[in-house]
């Protein structure tokens, strides 16, 4: 009983603590920011930036395709216990595949949102 007094009481301070802190900013949204234009090379900045990130889609594209041909071709040559191990590695596989093209997609999708702030 006790120390389910203490949990809530340290709980409830807690709540009051976050509530009670509040921070005033007066900061610059980045559209009230000053361009500079005598800015140089951030052009070619963004290209190789452009470049990378569609490097890295085409070659994890390229790769999850041969990977699921070699997993496909495995599970169709296989016994019944083969069969049963590829499933296993298929999953992996999958969660592998999502996230190379989720890492892609968002960095390209930051990527806009920031020259989309800059213009």
């Amino acid at each position: 009983m006790n120390k389910k007094i203490v949990k809530i009481v340290s709980i409830v301070l807690m709540a009051i603590m976050m509530v009670s802190v509040t921070v005033t900013s007066f900061a610059l949204t980045p559209t009230d920011l000053p361009g500079n234009p005598g800015a140089q090379g951030t052009t070619e900045i963004a290209n190789v930036g452009n470049n990378i990130i569609g490097i890295l889609q085409v070659v994890g594209i390229v790769l999850s395709v041969i990977v699921l041909i070699i997993i496909g071709i495995k599970y169709m040559m296989g016994s019944a216990e083969e069969k049963a191990d590829y499933k296993k590695t298929l999953m992996p596989y999958v969660i592998g595949a999502a996230l190379i093209f989720a890492a892609s997609a968002f960095a390209q999708v930051i990527y806009q949102f920031f020259t989309g702030v800059q213009s």
